[in-house]
Order: C-alpha cells, then sequence, then structure tokens
C-alpha cells in the first residue's frame, strides 16, 4: 500500500471512529454538558490528536511531527479565540443550553467542510504562486496588529452580521423550535428554526475565521504536498472546539488578555512569511513561541483578575464598588 495513502486511511478511520464514539456516547439529545464531562470531551480529543502526532512520527520522522504539533497548537489557540463569538451567538438567539451541543456539533462539521475546500484552494495556490506567501504574510501582520488593539472582538454584533444577514434576506427562518427542532412545516411551507440559524452561522463564521488560521498554518507547514499535516491539525482543532467551549465558556471572560496572546503570535508568523527568503526560522522556534504566548497570556489573564478580585476584597464597606 502507498505510504501516504496509508496515512490518509488511518487519520480517515481516526475522526470517523471519534466522531461515532463522540454522537453515539456524548451528543445524546436534550443533554447539557457538565463541567466534568467537557474536561473529559477535551482530554480525550487533545489526546487523540497527540497520538495521531505519535504516529507521524513513527511514519515520517521527528521534523513532519513539529509541524504537525506546532500547526496543531496553532489552530487549537484560534480556535479558542471562535469561542467568545460562539457564546455572543448563543446569547443573541437564546439557545436554551440543552441544545448547545447538538448546534455545535453540525456548525463544526460544517467547519470541517469549510475547513477542507479552504486548504485545497490555499495548497493549489502556493504551489502555483510562490509569491502568494508574501501576501499571507502582510495579512497576518496587519490582522495580529489589529486583534492587539481589541479591534472586531468587542463590535461583534451578530444582528448586523453578513451571514445573519443573508440567512434573513434569503432563507425562510422562524424563531420557533418545537422541542428542539431544526426545522418545522406550517402554512404548507418549510421554515428554518432558530438552532438552524445558529448552525448555519456558526459554520459561515468560521469562514472569518480560516481567512486568519489557513495563512497561518502554511507558515508553519509552507510544502503544499504536505496537506495531510494541514488537514489533520485543522480538523483535529476544530473538532475539539466543541468540548472546549463547554469547558471554558463560564470562564472565557477571564481571559482578557488571550487575544494580545494570539495576536503576538500572528504578528510573529507573518514576519516569519515575509523574510523566509533571508532568514531561515526552525519550526521548533515557532512551536516554542506558540506555546509561550497562548499559556503566558492566559496565565498573565488569571493573574490579573486574581489580583482585581483580591483589592476588591480589600476595599472597607464605606468605599466598596456598589
Amino acid at each position: 500500500m502507498d505510504h501516504k495513502l496509508l496515512i490518509y486511511l488511518v487519520f480517515g478511520a481516526i475522526v470517523i471512529l471519534a466522531l461515532i464514539f463522540d454522537l453515539g456516547l456524548l451528543s445524546k439529545k436534550n443533554k447539557v454538558i457538565t463541567l466534568r464531562v467537557a474536561l473529559v470531551q477535551t482530554i480525550f480529543w487533545v489526546l487523540l490528536a497527540l497520538a495521531f502526532g505519535i504516529f507521524i512520527w513513527f511514519e515520517n520522522g521527528m521534523e513532519d511531527t513539529i509541524q504537525y504539533i506546532s500547526a496543531y497548537l496553532l489552530e487549537w489557540s484560534l480556535s479558542i479565540d471562535n469561542i467568545f463569538v460562539f457564546i455572543i451567538i448563543f446569547s443573541f438567539f437564546g439557545v436554551e443550553e440543552k441544545n448547545y451541543s447538538r448546534v455545535l456539533l453540525l456548525g463544526i462539521l460544517m467547519a470541517v467542510i469549510f475547513r477542507i475546500l479552504f486548504i485545497s484552494l490555499g495548497s493549489e495556490l502556493v504551489a502555483r504562486f510562490e509569491w502568494i506567501m508574501y501576501i499571507f504574510g502582510v495579512f497576518l501582520v496587519y490582522t495580529g496588529v489589529s486583534m492587539f488593539s481589541h479591534v472586531g472582538k468587542a463590535e461583534f454584533d451578530p444582528e448586523r452580521n453578513w451571514a445573519f444577514k443573508l440567512m434573513k434576506r434569503y432563507l425562510r427562518t422562524t424563531n420557533e423550535e418545537p422541542n428542539g427542532r431544526f426545522i418545522i412545516r406550517k402554512d404548507q411551507k418549510w421554515y428554518l428554526t432558530t438552532l438552524s440559524m445558529v448552525v448555519i452561522m456558526l459554520g459561515l463564521i468560521d469562514i472569518v475565521f480560516a481567512v486568519d488560521s489557513i495563512p497561518a498554518v502554511f507558515s508553519i507547514i509552507p510544502d503544499p504536498g504536505k496537506k495531510l499535516l494541514i488537514y489533520s491539525s485543522n480538523i483535529f482543532a476544530v473538532l475539539g472546539l466543541r468540548s472546549l467551549f463547554f469547558l471554558l465558556h463560564g470562564a472565557a471572560s477571564r481571559f482578557d488578555f488571550l487575544q494580545q496572546g494570539i495576536a503576538i503570535v500572528l504578528v510573529f508568523i507573518g514576519i516569519k512569511m515575509l523574510i523566509v527568503e533571508w532568514v531561515h526560522i526552525p519550526v521548533w522556534i515557532s512551536l516554542l513561541v506558540i506555546v509561550f504566548c497562548i499559556v503566558g497570556s492566559i496565565t498573565y489573564s488569571i493573574s490579573h483578575n486574581r489580583k482585581i478580585e483580591m483589592a476588591d476584597e480589600g476595599q472597607s464597606p464605606v468605599h466598596k464598588k456598589p
């Protein structure tokens, strides 16, 4: 059997079996996902991604493994930022917590399809036009600088978003959702319920995130012939997003400086793409920068919030904030 085909088959089998396990045991209708279950699911997806990395190590060697892990951690950290937007969307549409799991699963499966299409297109462009990597680099530096200054994060408004406007204009929708249904029939016509609108919006919004993440992953894996590494790192990160949502959605507001950490990563890899002709930065340095920035920003966010809480608790009743 062809070596590359074997790796594709193993990857496909792992994803299918994991989805069957997820769908069959962890995605029952009207089931509220507890923090403990979310933690188990998150660990499951992370270990699965790392196990595939070990498989790549045995099959392709250390260099491909470091590239895969670096790309996975990059996509995983970028996917954390998606959670902020997902929380806003769920709140805007008033989705009940018991429906979170199914809605997220379908939205993320849509996102996986879009990621595959984007990666295929990106690989073809990189293979044909090497200069496009410089465009990717400029775009990532611009995105990172904008993100660092909080541009776009706090201003996200689902009602004014392009995806919401497209749905309201071209689809027949209703705010009803009896028994958590996605489609209902009334007056001899079919209507998409609120849950369907959320699923579609999650999938379409991921296109925006893919515009950032796909160029970023090409900075880690510039060889378009290594599409499997790009596919697998992206898909494992996206599939783990649902459990990560349940793990972090209650505490996401505490990561005030996470976006700055992600922004620094984007600026770094954007600069790396721009200077690659003159300066070669080993992929393991990229891995260290990603880990340091993400862990550092989360740690600093927690420490910063803890200091604020301690300061508030130390105030006297007379001076304490109302």
